[in-house]
């Protein structure tokens, strides 16, 4: 996936993009190692957690194959957690047997 440029007609080089994140990772103070991937991953991540469809982050991320984009969204156990069950919906009256 190119990253758009000053000019639509030439996207960033990668070592533009791995030097901007090297600088923003230091100018941030981060011990950790971060890439360009890593933030591609935490986009789509983040996306998913606040209720972006799969196939949206699919086309941002410029995959042709929905395999591909679930690679990238590992969601939180907190986000599933608190992710309700239809079967929460069900309106049932429980009648113990008489």
């Amino acid at each position: 996936m190119a990253v758009p440029g000053r000019d639509d007609e030439r996207p960033l080089v990668p070592n533009v993009l791995h030097a901007a994140c090297r600088s923003a990772c230091t100018a941030a103070g981060l011990s950790k190692s971060v890439t360009v991937h890593t933030l591609r991953h935490t986009f789509a991540t983040h996306l998913l957690e606040n209720g972006a469809d799969v196939r949206i982050i699919q086309v941002l991320l410029g995959h042709a194959s929905l395999q591909s984009t679930a690679r990238y969204t590992q969601v939180a156990t907190k986000t599933i957690s608190n992710t309700p069950s239809p079967l929460d919906r069900l309106r049932l009256e429980v009648v113990p047997p008489g």
